[in-house]
């Protein structure tokens, strides 16, 4: 403040003397105008110049005495307005500069806080999160307390914005940051992380119990329906919790192992789960694994593995399920469900699958040359199943290779249908048309109604492994079992029974009309080679113990 005070005198010092300078220069001018007007009045009147002329001529000519002090008179009333002027441009300069610095403290203020919210919700967003969460975690190790971080997610939030669109997602994503900050603690922090995903802080936690009332106050607000363009819409969402200093002591730990958490508890379905090293066995080579996963298909580290699918109706085995294995050089041999999600999230899934299009069909190629006749069947992932290109690939992979269309099998599931369920039609459609075989896979743990299930130009269902293991103990189980092979014949499908692990259960599955066999009673999926032997030495050993 000194300092722009003294700024400002000084530049109304400048002005002054400005003015004072002009002034002056304008004086010598009156005065020299003065002095020759009087030397010329001196020499025209008496016709030379000297002092007595100059007296003479002022004495009897008192007017001149007055016209020689105007030129004091308006220099000191020059000085004067000058003075006043530049006083008044020096206030009207500094309170143009206190406007201006006004002005930028509220915009330098407006851009801080829209840099730390979130314009949707008005909620301080990630930015202000990890700086209050850094905050309380540094306080909370000083002084040895809880700090609890709370990461929710909404489930099936998509099928909003899909179905009502984005508008309307917005306004539940308002309602339901409104719901939050009702039952938030003012030390508390309630943030939106982006998308359909907040994050409570909460500053202080006494103990387990205390974070299990704040959970469930959480619940029985997201239980109430939410009103939006005239619906009552229910919304679930996923929990995920982790402690400091239980589970970490730096922000991206806290917040990488509550993300953890959270899908763990969307998987599970179970509203919330809390933070274990039993969640996150994959977590420290995840990201890792994200990474490598490009590299893998560059340096061939992606193989395809076999597994025998025995028909029961021909007593043959012609057809195995193409099932994909990583050849990490670190972690060895790495099975789908480690890094099939993966390949979702980075987009990487469409190039895997085509790699597994191309794989299979190169297989069946030679195993034909081999005279070794073998078809196989291939999962799509639901992403790919919605390309519209998927039914030409396939087709001109084929056919480059000089094979049937019938030598591949598209095995896709249930909840791929249900993403967008007039296109998955219109590329099911065209598929079988071009004449390849559809098969569902894992038929009863999806969403299937029978609205859909006619709808689907499908050759072959799969009875998931999860209802065939333990038929044999659970009566329930075998019902169902019994019901899809009744359901599927009377559709006119064949029925194929997934996670055959003993012969008593192959056996009941014959009984029931199963057409078709798969599981580890059979085989292991087995590399080429050792598919081949397999085939060679045990396939009819195994459907002869069938027959007996």
């Amino acid at each position: 403040m000194k300092n722009n005070q003294h700024g400002r005198d000084s530049n109304l010092h400048v002005l002054k003397s400005s003015v004072n300078r002009h002034a002056l220069f304008g004086l010598s001018i009156s005065i020299f105008a003065v002095v020759v007007a009087t030397l010329a009045n001196c020499y025209f009147s008496t016709g030379s110049l000297s002092l007595n002329g100059i007296y003479a001529v002022q004495k009897d000519l008192p007017v001149l005495w007055l016209l020689d002090a105007l030129p004091f008179i308006f220099l000191f009333w020059g000085q004067h307005v000058g003075s006043v002027l530049a006083y008044e441009a020096n206030t009207l300069i500094n309170d143009q500069t206190d406007d201006l610095k006004n002005q930028t403290a509220s915009l330098e203020k407006q851009v801080m806080y829209e840099a730390t919210h979130d314009s949707l919700t008005d909620l301080p967003n990630r930015i202000l999160l990890h700086d209050r969460l850094d905050q309380a975690i540094n306080t909370a190790i000083r002084h040895k307390y809880k700090v609890g971080l709370i990461l929710l997610d909404l489930d099936r939030f998509k099928e909003v914005n899909d179905t009502l669109g984005h508008f309307a997602g917005d306004r539940l994503l308002k309602q339901v940051s409104l719901r939050l900050t009702g039952i938030v603690r003012k030390s508390d922090t309630l943030a939106r992380m982006g998308g359909d995903e907040f994050a409570i802080l909460l500053t202080h936690v006494k103990s387990t119990k205390d974070l299990e009332l704040f959970i469930n106050r959480i619940t029985k607000v997201m239980v109430l329906p939410f009103k939006l363009s005239g619906m009552s819409l229910d919304l679930q969402a996923s929990l995920g919790v982790a402690l400091c200093p239980d589970h970490g002591k730096d922000v991206d730990t806290l917040i990488q192992r509550a993300e953890v958490a959270m899908y763990a508890a969307k998987q599970k379905r179970n509203g919330y789960a809390i933070y274990s090293r039993n969640l996150d066995r994959f977590s420290p080579r995840r990201l890792t694994l994200m990474g490598e996963l490009r590299q893998a298909l560059q340096r061939d580290e992606l193989i395809l593995y076999y597994q025998p699918q025995i028909n029961l109706l021909t007593k043959t085995v012609h057809q195995a399920e193409a099932l994909i294995r990583w050849q990490h050089p670190i972690h060895g041999l790495l099975s789908p469900n480690e890094f099939i999600q993966l390949a979702e999230r980075t987009g990487l899934i469409k190039e895997l699958t085509n790699w597994v299009l191309n794989q299979s069909i190169n297989q069946i190629f030679k195993w034909q040359e081999k005279n070794f006749p073998m078809t196989l069947a291939v999962n799509i992932s639901p992403s790919c199943l919605l390309n519209t290109e998927l039914p030409e690939i396939i087709i001109g992979s084929l056919g480059s290779h000089n094979l049937g269309k019938s030598m591949l099998t598209i095995e896709i599931t249930e909840t791929s249908i249900i993403q967008d369920p007039d296109l998955a039609y219109e590329i099911l459609n065209r598929l079988k048309k071009l004449g390849a075989d559809i098969s569902i896979d894992d038929f009863g743990t999806g969403y299937s109604s029978m609205a859909h299930l006619k709808k689907l130009p499908v050759s072959e269902m799969k009875i998931d492994k999860s209802f065939v293991m333990d038929m044999l103990n659970n009566s329930d189980d075998e019902t169902i079992v019994k019901s899809i092979i009744d359901l599927g014949h009377n559709l006119g499908l064949t029925v194929v029974a997934e996670g055959v692990e003993s012969i008593h259960i192959a056996k009941r599955l014959q009984q029931l009309g199963c057409d078709t066999l798969q599981g580890y009673h059979f085989s292991k999926p087995l590399p080429p080679e050792e598919f081949e032997a397999w085939h060679a030495g045990y396939a009819d050993v195994l459907i002869s113990e069938l027959l007996d």
